[in-house]
């Protein structure tokens, strides 16, 4: 026998042995910590060339930026937004088509209708130092146009992929909800008398990061657009939850960071911000919204 082939065998065996031990310890590891893996899988994503269907004599000076822009009248003065169509093309589309009398929409009597559907609604939710919030067709917050659709984010253009939740003060209910939901916890009675057991894995759990938490959570991302931050002026839309989009938007007076990687920015305002400060002092549903106009000034 070739000593070498001999020699040769015997390497390839104490190769495969580690590998056998390696994965062994891997094995062990994962069972130890069942944080330690990332489930994160990007979802499949195109987005949609928006078209502005009916196309509007702009009634303010319009910002030298090409781009689509939205006009919001309402009873305390005008707010004029850039829409963000190549970044969250299909919110802005559902909200050109909603704000235009575009797209069919279904309120509780059942009739479908088509219309303008912000004209005429009010700013039923204003948080001071927070934002403000409209789109509800009955103005108490419980409204959708009788249909949802998913987010449009890319978590990891936000950062999220590297912020690890343990180091994250804006997500720790997040991480607390995770880990309540796999340890079955469903009341503070049981999250009291099993604290040993939920700190421990609060503490493992800890540096996955912010995106994957909010992945196992049900949030949904994509890896083609380039989000934007939540920040003061944004226009974004309300949600209750993963993918549950419909007409309710909201805007921020303020940097929001704990929004981010939880509603669609798609928009941020150009002109008018004060007027936000006006409906936020004005009061929950005492500002009305007179009339949303869209304008095309995207180069032809």
């Amino acid at each position: 026998m070739n000593y070498l082939n001999v020699k040769s065998k015997s390497k390839i065996g104490i190769v495969g042995s580690l590998a056998w031990f390696t994965i062994l310890l891997f094995s062990f590891a994962c069972k130890a910590n069942p944080y330690a893996e990332q489930r994160y899988v990007p979802e499949a994503y195109s987005p949609v060339e928006v078209v502005v269907k009916k196309e509007e004599k702009p009634r303010v000076a319009l910002p030298e930026k090409p781009a689509i822009y939205a006009l919001i009248e309402s009873t305390q003065g005008n707010m004029l937004f850039e829409l963000y169509d190549k970044d969250a093309s299909k919110t802005v589309q559902n909200f050109i088509d909603l704000a235009q009398g575009e797209k069919e929409f279904t309120l509780r009597n059942g009739q479908p209708q088509k219309r303008p559907f912000y004209d005429g609604l009010t700013f039923h939710r204003v948080i001071e130092g927070f934002m403000i919030q409209g789109g509800c067709p009955y103005g108490d917050g419980s409204g959708t146009p009788g249909y949802r659709f998913a987010d449009e984010i890319n978590a990891a253009s936000l950062g999220l992929d590297q912020a690890k939740i343990g180091q994250s003060q804006y997500y720790t209910g997040y991480l607390y909800r995770y880990i309540g939901g796999e340890l079955g916890i469903r009341s503070q009675r049981e999250a009291d008398e099993r604290r040993e057991e939920l700190e421990s894995n609060l503490e493992k759990a800890k540096n996955l990061s912010v995106m994957e938490i909010l992945y196992r959570l049900g949030y949904r991302y994509n890896n083609v657009v380039k989000s934007k931050k939540a920040i003061k002026g944004a226009l974004a839309m309300a949600n209750a939850g993963p993918n549950t989009n419909g007409s309710q938007f909201f805007i921020n007076q303020v940097d929001t960071p704990h929004l981010d990687g939880l509603h669609t920015v798609f928009g941020q305002i150009v002109q008018g911000a004060d007027v936000v400060d006006k409906i936020i002092a004005s009061g929950n549903g005492k500002t009305t919204i007179r009339k949303v106009s869209i304008y095309d000034k995207r180069a032809k």
